[in-house]
Formats: C-alpha cells, structure tokens, sequence
C-alpha cells in the first residue's frame, strides 16, 4: 500500500490555487503528455463535491480509463478524490492548502493500492510507485506556474 506524499510552495492566493487544483482544463493540460481526455462527467470548469469524471488516457502503453469522484471538500483548505472504477485496487488522493505569509503549501497525499496481489505489490516497488510520484510532480509544476502567472485567467472565470 504506497502512500506517496509532497509538499508545493505556491507564491498565489489560496484560493486560485485550490480552484486551478480542481479544474478540469488544466489537468488536461498538466497530462497532455498521456493524451487524457475526458469520456465522462465533468468535462470543463471546476470539478464539486459529489461530481465525477472519467479519464481516458494511455499509460504503459496501455489504453485505460479511471473514474473519480470528489468525496470532501472544504473549500479553500482541502479536498478529496477516490477512484471509483480503474486499473488501481482503491486509490485516495488527498490535497490540503495552507496558507504561509505569502505563500501557499499545497500537501498532496495519494495512498494507493494495485491490483494483482503480490505481483502488485512488487510492480509498485519496481516501477509505479515513481511513476506515479512523476505524474504527481509534473501536474504540481504546471499548477504552481499557472497560479504563478498570468495564464490562471484562461481556467478561472
């Protein structure tokens, strides 16, 4: 059961960086490089409590689809998405914003669990585990300059 955990300082208002971080716009962008695109749900603008959408991408060289859904949310401190359909076991991501002086820290916690029992649990160790910490990271960086500049007005109204 990896549980992968970052810190982000973001040098913007709470409140535009916990918007960005629900935008279904900017994930695409943040994930262009996995082609996702959305087949289901929420398909532009901000994702809300109790709303979901299904991404479909190509990882691994692999077609695949991933349902989420946002089960808390508490706006601008935190909120939550779990799978609710995918090639993951159960995965849980956690986002919290704090404010400091003038700057945010954005905590991302995502406990996952992989499929296939034991060939799971050593495809984490040998790959996925990283894999996963990279998307995480990458998907920050392009939140963290959007937030950071002026390009934060083409996802927020």
């Amino acid at each position: 059961m990896p549980v992968i955990e970052l810190n982000t300082e973001i040098n913007a208002p709470i409140e535009r960086v916990f918007d960005l971080c629900l935008s279904i716009d900017l994930h695409q962008v943040s994930t262009a490089k996995s082609n996702e695109r959305i087949v289901a749900g929420v398909a532009s603008g901000l994702i809300g409590l109790g709303e979901t959408v299904t991404w479909e991408a190509t990882h691994f060289l692999i077609r695949q689809r991933l349902s989420v859904r946002i089960t808390k949310f508490q706006r601008p401190e935190f909120f939550e998405d779990q799978m609710i359909k995918g090639a993951f076991r159960r995965f849980t991501h956690e986002h919290f914003f704090e404010q400091a002086g003038s700057k945010i820290k954005m905590f991302d916690r995502f406990d996952f669990d992989s499929p296939f029992g034991f060939i799971g649990k050593f495809a984490d160790r040998l790959f996925l585990e990283e894999y996963m910490r990279r998307l995480i990271i990458e998907r920050n960086k392009v939140i963290k300059q959007t937030a950071e500049s002026q390009e934060w007005k083409k996802f927020l109204k």
